[in-house]
């Protein structure tokens, strides 16, 4: 059987997902263990790309827990628990920046006002 990542990542790639990234975050979340975040050129295909990470993720036997934003088509998020994908449009993706998000380790966050939250 393949693999959830793989599959997300194939779905994704097969409708022409844009900069497709996959992120090992389980050293930052007890939730989940991979991040995956794509871009898609309009709310049409960030809505098809979505559909075609829950299409091919049901073919082979795995169903989302949830799929919110489907509505709007601006940021879809499909949540399988341990993988959880987001398709954003461009602008959204720049603005929310997940990558920087996620790509913090937990020796480097800051508290809100810039302090370390090991030092407080």
């Amino acid at each position: 059987m393949t693999d959830l990542k793989t599959i997300a990542v194939n779905a994704l790639e097969d409708l022409k997902g844009q900069d497709i990234t996959a992120l090992d975050v389980s050293e930052l979340s007890d939730v989940m263990e991979t991040l995956i975040i794509c871009t898609g050129t309009s709310n049409r295909q960030v809505k098809s790309l979505a559909n075609n990470v829950v299409e091919d993720g049901k073919e082979a036997g795995y169903r989302p827990i949830g799929v919110e934003g489907m509505e709007t088509g601006e940021w879809v998020l499909v949540d399988y628990g341990d993988v959880v994908v987001h398709v954003m449009q461009a602008e959204t993706r720049r603005f929310y920046d997940l990558e920087k998000l996620w790509s913090m380790t937990p020796n480097t966050r800051a508290n809100a006002d810039g302090s370390d939250p090991h030092t407080d």
